[in-house]
Parts: C-alpha cells; sequence; structure tokens
C-alpha cells in the first residue's frame, strides 16, 4: 500500500457525484487522483489533483489518460471497454475489470450470465432491435404487459419502459433490447457487495428502495430493509453468488425484485459505488465509497455494519424548473437532528436531474422514514 502522500495516481473514469463522494476518501487518504470527464462543470472537478475533459467513449482519450496512472477505476459503465483491455495488457492496474465490466455493460449479455450461473432472474428474451419485437408479438412469443429495455447506456429510468400496447412501442430508439416479463413484486431491494484484490468479499445489509412513479427514479432507500432476517439473508446470499459469477473487484450493487410470493430475482447490477448506498457515509462504519477505494488498492475491507438506521432521499430537478439552481428551503431541514445534505455541484437544474441526497439517521427505521418525508415535502431543487 505505496498510495499515500506518495507518487502513486489513481485514475476515475467519471467525474459525477459518484465520483465526487469516493473523492471523499481519496483527499482523506491523501492520494493523487486523475478524473477524465466531458462536462467542463463536472462535480469532482474541484476535488481532484488533476482534471481532463473528455470523452469517455473515445478509444484514444481514454487509452491516453490511463497511461498516465497506476490503476484505473470507474464511476460509470459507459467508458470504452477496448481501451481498457488495451491498458490492461500494458500492465495498468484496472478494476473492475474489463472482462467484468464487459458482462454487465450489455444488459443481455448481464442476463445470460444469470442464466449460465442458476441465479434468479426474470423471464427475457433479446433482440438486436426494437421492431424485432413487433413480430415476436404477432406470433405471441411476447404477452402483454412486458418491460423494454435497451441493451446498452441506459440509467436512472432512461433505457426503460413498461409496455402494455403496440403504441407503447412506437417511439422506442430501434436498437439491440431485451424484452422481460413484468414480475409482480411488492419490494426492491439492494444488497451491495465488496470484494478486494485479496478476494476478501464482505455485504452490506439489504437495503429498500421506494421509487418514483413517473421518473422511475429511487425516492428513498431505506437501511436496513423492512424485510424478515430470513429475506434480509436470502437476499444477501444471492447477491454475494452473483458476485462470485462476475469476480469483480470493487464494490458490486446488486439490484432486487421481491416477488409477492417472497421470490428473489435479480433486476440489474452495478459494478461501481451505486444510488442505494449513498446512505453508508453516514449510518455505516465504512461509506461504500471508502470500501470501494479499499478493494481496488488491496487494502483491508472496513467494517459493513450499521452504526444507526438510515433513510436517504434523493433530491433531484423539480417539475417544470430548468436553469440556475436554488435549493428551497435548505435551512429547514438542516434544523432537523439526524439530518444531512449532500449536494452534488450541478449549477443547472432541469426535471428529475439527480442535484443531491439527504441522508437521515435514527435508532429506529420507522421514525427515521417519517423524518425523511418531512424532508422530502420540505425542500424543493428549482431554479432562479
Amino acid at each position: 500500500m505505496k498510495c499515500f502522500s506518495s507518487n502513486f495516481k489513481l485514475g476515475i473514469l467519471g467525474g459525477g457525484q459518484l465520483g465526487k463522494m469516493l473523492l471523499y476518501t481519496t483527499r482523506k487518504f491523501d492520494i493523487h487522483t486523475c478524473v477524465l470527464d466531458p462536462s467542463a462543470e463536472a462535480p469532482s472537478k474541484l476535488a481532484c489533483n488533476e482534471f481532463i475533459q473528455g470523452d469517455l467513449m473515445d478509444y484514444e482519450t481514454v487509452y491516453n489518460f490511463g497511461r498516465k496512472v497506476d490503476t484505473l477505476t470507474f464511476e460509470i459503465e459507459n467508458v470504452n471497454i477496448e481501451a481498457l483491455k488495451a491498458l490492461e495488457k500494458e500492465g495498468v492496474k484496472v478494476y473492475p475489470s474489463s472482462k467484468t465490466l464487459d458482462k454487465i455493460q450489455n444488459k443481455a449479455t448481464q442476463k445470460l450470465l444469470y442464466i449460465d450461473h442458476n441465479l434468479p432472474t426474470a423471464a427475457f428474451q433479446r433482440f438486436a432491435y426494437t421492431e424485432e419485437i413487433n413480430l415476436a408479438i404477432e406470433h405471441s412469443s411476447i404477452v402483454f404487459p412486458f418491460v423494454w429495455k435497451s441493451a446498452q447506456f441506459g440509467y436512472d429510468g432512461n433505457g426503460v419502459k413498461v409496455v402494455r400496447s403496440k403504441k407503447d412501442l412506437q417511439d422506442l430508439p430501434n436498437v439491440e433490447c431485451i424484452t422481460e416479463e413484468l414480475v409482480p413484486f411488492k419490494t426492491e431491494l439492494s444488497v451491495i457487495v465488496s470484494r478486494n484484490i485479496e478476494g476478501e468479499i464482505k455485504a452490506y445489509p439489504a437495503v429498500e428502495m421506494e421509487f418514483h412513479p413517473e421518473a422511475n427514479q429511487v425516492e428513498y432507500v431505506l437501511c436496513p430493509a423492512r424485510v424478515s432476517e430470513e429475506i434480509a439473508n436470502k437476499a444477501k446470499k444471492i447477491a454475494l453468488k452473483a458476485s462470485a459469477a462476475f469476480n469483480h473487484v470493487g464494490i458490486l450493487a446488486v439490484e432486487l425484485f421481491l416477488t409477492n410470493n417472497d421470490e428473489i430475482l435479480i433486476n440489474e447490477v452495478a459494478p461501481r459505488p451505486h444510488n442505494s448506498g449513498h446512505q453508508t457515509i453516514e449510518a455505516s462504519y465504512t461509506s461504500q465509497f471508502e470500501q470501494h477505494i479499499r478493494a481496488i488498492l488491496g487494502m483491508p475491507l472496513g467494517s459493513t455494519e450499521n452504526k444507526l438506521s438510515s433513510v436517504m432521499v434523493n433530491l433531484v430537478g423539480a417539475e417544470n424548473y430548468r436553469g440556475e439552481v436554488v435549493y428551497e428551503n435548505i435551512d429547514k431541514i438542516m434544523k432537523m437532528n439526524g439530518v444531512t445534505p449532500h449536494i452534488y455541484g450541478k449549477k443547472e437544474t432541469r426535471p428529475f436531474r439527480k442535484m443531491g441526497h439527504v441522508t437521515v439517521v435514527h435508532s429506529n427505521i420507522e421514525d427515521a422514514r417519517t423524518i425523511a418525508e418531512k424532508v422530502k415535502k420540505s425542500i424543493k431543487v428549482i431554479s432562479k
């Protein structure tokens, strides 16, 4: 571990809010960081040692950036994999590896891996183009309703749509995609698993996610999830099995459906710090961001136990507001006990854009949820 106060350089592909929160740890440990992001206003820009503006999907840009660092990681999956493969051949350590990312970046490939490893997931079909779904409907191999997902480049609810009729297919992009059986579930869960380069593995407690009905974004994350110990252990077991299948290094967030029959199905995974783990900054002994840094740099993993119960509230841009951001009533929520806001540093707001989050910690999860509701109703992310 020669990364502390040294010439060691850690590269991060992506400079959004996840990168910014990774930098909480690198600054604490005095690790030299280099960040690549396409936006000149990236939230990570002011917290890293070196910032380079560039396209994460461009081979030469990613390759040349990676050659300047000792270890490379990412905070977003949409990066040039071929550049990562070339860097690995030249001795740059890339975590998670290009092989792991290759399995995850395409949702069709990801789903096939679940089948190969006997991991529970919703029934699905894959298509080279969206227009091919119409033929499948005509031959009754697909029935309404179902879920359409773009195979690549989806995030935060983008690239996902519930299809209830042929009309719902009309405005979808004609791209590689999958269709999934619409699962009747009662709760969405997530388990974050960390694995370091020595093979040490730890899992955080299962969390419960509540989604916005229109934006398909997480509104609240509750930790621990309000499920039985049996369900929580079952979720953890499936997440650990998924971790072994992907053979990742770093953080792997495993999103799960808890069905009406108490089955647990994998929805999808993310090989990086995740929205469902933001509350770990205040509520856990080791945040998911510190754990990711520990894992990819070969440090011992920290404790994943909770200090307190917690609820994370996403702060997103209010509908009908675009422009220079204003956080209305933020002073009111800061007067509440156990409430900590995180502002991501994005200067412009738009409807449903992730602008920050608030963590509520409490000894009782139901009390934390009640306070979180007050936070949600108080603070508004609007524009001037």
